[in-house]
Parts: C-alpha cells; sequence; structure tokens
C-alpha cells in the first residue's frame, strides 16, 4: 500500500511542479504566465485521454508491470522537461507526463480492494489518495523551494529521480497482480448511462476545474494579492499542503457513510476560501488562514469523489476508476487553461471568482443529483 501511494504521490507531483514554479518557467522560457500554465493543461488533458486508453489497451498484462513501466516512462518524461532548451520541448515532455500520470492513477486507483481485507478498503483506498494531499505537502513547496535554491530544471530532476526509486519499490514489493477482467473501452462507455455515475462526475469537473482556475495561479495570486514576497510562497504552500493530507484522512474516514453528506460541506468550503481572498488575503497571515481552509476542503475531493463512483460501480472498478480520473484531469486542464486566459485577459483576481463560483455550481450538483443508494440511505436519489 506504501509502495502504490509513493506512486500516486509521484505522479501528481509531476504533474503539478509547474504550480510552484509558473514564474521562473515563464521567464526562463520567454513565455507569459497564463502561456506557462499550459505546461499544467496539457498534462491533465492528455492524462484524462490516457486513463480509459491505457485501462482499455493493457488488457490482461500483469498490473504490477504496466505500473513500473509507467512509472519508467515518467521518470525519462520529467529528465526531458528538465533538459528542455524551449517551451515547445517543455510541451513535448508534459505530454509524456501526462501518458504515465494518467495510467498510473487509473490502475492504482482500484488497488485497494486487492491488496487488503474486505475491512480494510475504506482506510486502504485513503492511503492510496493521500498519495495525493502528501504531494501537496511534499511535492509541490519542495519543488518551489528546489526550485528557489537551485533552479527549476533541479525539481524536474528530482521527481525523475524519485519516479525511478519507486519503480524499485513497486517491483520488489508488490505482489503479481494478474488483471480480474479485461477493460473494454465500450464498457466504460456505457458507465455513463448510469445517472449516478453522471453526478458523480459532474460534481468532479466542477470542483476540480474550480480549484484548477485558481490553484495553478496561486503563486501569482499570494504575490500580487497578499503582497507575498518569493521566499514566503512554498512555506504558504506548506501550510496548505499540511492541510490537504488532514482533510484527505478526516474525509477518507467519512465519506463510505455519507458521500453526499461529506460533499455538500467541502464544496461550500472551497467556494467560501476561494472568493474570500480578495477580501481577507491580504496579508500573509490572512492567506495563511484562507489556504488551511482551502486546503482542509480540497483534500476531501479525490476520496470523497472515487468513492461515490465507487458505490455507484462497484462491479466496474477499474472501468469507473478510470473515467474518473479522465474526468478529474480533464478537469485539471479545463481549470488550468481557462484560469489562464483569465489571468492574462481580466488580471489574477478573476481567478478567484471563477474557481469560487465553479464550487458553488458542485454544490448544486451534488445536492439535486443522484447519488450511490449505499452511501446515502435506502433510494440514493437527489433531493
Amino acid at each position: 500500500m506504501v509502495a502504490v501511494a509513493a506512486a500516486t504521490f509521484t505522479v501528481v507531483t509531476a504533474e503539478m511542479l509547474p504550480v510552484g514554479l509558473l514564474t521562473p518557467i515563464g521567464d526562463s522560457l520567454r513565455v507569459s504566465e497564463g502561456t506557462a500554465g499550459l505546461t499544467l493543461t496539457v498534462t491533465g488533458l492528455v492524462g484524462a485521454l490516457a486513463a480509459p486508453l491505457v485501462t482499455s489497451a493493457v488488457g490482461r498484462l500483469d498490473r504490477r508491470t504496466v505500473l513500473c513501466s509507467l512509472m519508467v516512462l515518467l521518470a525519462a518524461a520529467n529528465a526531458l522537461a528538465a533538459w528542455s532548451p524551449n517551451f515547445a520541448v517543455m510541451m513535448v515532455a508534459r505530454v509524456l507526463i501526462g501518458v504515465g500520470m494518467g495510467g498510473v492513477w487509473s490502475l492504482a486507483g482500484g488497488l485497494g480492494i486487492r491488496l487488503v481485507r474486505a475491512g480494510a478498503v475504506g482506510p486502504a483506498t485513503s492511503m492510496i489518495f493521500s498519495g495525493i494531499a502528501v504531494a501537496s505537502v511534499a511535492g509541490v513547496p519542495a519543488g518551489a523551494y528546489l526550485g528557489e535554491l537551485a533552479g527549476w530544471r533541479a525539481a524536474f530532476l528530482a521527481v525523475a529521480g524519485l519516479a525511478l526509486l519507486v519503480t524499485v519499490a513497486m517491483a520488489v514489493l508488490l505482489p503479481p497482480l494478474p488483471a480480474e477482467e479485461a477493460v473494454a473501452l465500450g464498457g466504460v462507455v456505457r458507465l455513463f448511462g448510469d445517472p449516478r455515475v453522471v453526478t458523480g462526475l459532474a460534481v468532479v469537473v466542477l470542483l476540480v476545474t474550480g480549484h484548477f482556475a485558481a490553484y495553478t495561479y496561486v503563486r501569482p495570486v499570494l504575490e500580487e494579492v497578499s503582497g507575498v514576497q518569493a521566499s514566503m510562497v512554498g512555506t504558504l504552500l506548506l501550510v496548505y499542503g499540511i492541510a490537504g493530507v488532514a482533510g484527505n484522512f478526516v474525509v477518507g474516514a467519512r465519506a463510505g457513510r455519507s458521500v453526499r453528506g461529506v460533499l455538500l460541506v467541502i464544496s461550500p468550503a472551497l467556494a467560501a476560501a476561494v472568493l474570500l481572498f480578495p477580501l481577507l488575503g491580504l496579508s500573509a497571515a490572512g492567506a495563511a488562514a484562507l489556504l488551511v481552509t482551502w486546503g482542509l476542503a480540497y483534500g476531501g475531493v479525490s476520496v470523497s469523489t472515487q468513492t461515490w463512483l465507487a458505490l455507484a460501480a462497484p462491479r466496474a472498478r477499474e472501468g469507473v476508476t478510470s473515467l474518473f480520473v479522465g474526468a478529474f484531469n480533464g478537469a485539471i486542464a479545463l481549470g488550468a487553461f481557462v484560469g489562464g486566459r483569465a489571468v492574462d485577459g481580466l488580471g489574477t483576481r478573476s481567478v478567484l471568482w471563477l474557481g469560487g463560483s465553479l464550487a458553488l455550481a458542485a454544490l448544486v450538483v451534488t445536492a439535486l443529483g443522484r447519488a450511490p443508494a449505499t452511501a446515502d440511505g435506502p433510494t440514493g436519489s437527489g433531493g
């Protein structure tokens, strides 16, 4: 379980690394901050497409072998990003990172039930997804610190080395994981016929798009809105990340009992933290307080929405997980893209209003949509 959690940590760190390095990447490769944000957009978009396609393409291959191969690809892609002499090469590297990330995440997300006894599946899933939250604690802030000390290229090289270490750990520690069944692409598409799955995916798209519309540009927000010095950005991201880990485990303990109830708390909390930034986040202390709320709320998004979809399609775990990863990463790409257009066209504060509005839309969909029956009562119908 620790090896799988380390894999999710590594792929999400690789995906989100530009968040803490956006300004120096843009300066070095001679592009605007909005254009530099495309490094996140392209990775999320490719990850969204890769998740269902890789899951179907690997057929009955042993999942341990596939996961290790994808981690090697991730290491090579990060090394290429570190070498990038121009923005075009960086974008090629980010495409390859998207392939590795989408494939690893979609396969790893459903492994909890295969690696532990039945009664421990919930905590096991939380551990796997803790890699996502811990990436915010140790990954993105560490990248920002390393970028400050040794340059942004050193941060990408560090992730490449970490990916190789995790590859070795999975090869040694994981048992053989033969496919339970081949996942046909047509079967994945048919899951869209279930309104519980559609509602869960809609909530994922709204929450994650809103979050990344704002979070992709959190460094410019902290520097321009809160007046934070560049040397303080890593510390504030660490504060956010610690809150995110706490949110992941708190929600993981409760999501199985009432996933709708959990999301009805997460959505307005995320909206409030983002929308209040231009009003209360005008100093380092105010920004830190709002980042704690933001981290607590967003830290629970992955495990709660994954739980929703797992309960909605319990007999199609890999298929529904691939849809979840596809929607999640497509939303990351969309959020980074629309946020970049807002930053370049309307200014930094606009991404906060955009992100908060989408979180409020997620609240409405959660309240009115159809939830899995075992999560919210005998019918699982919407309000």
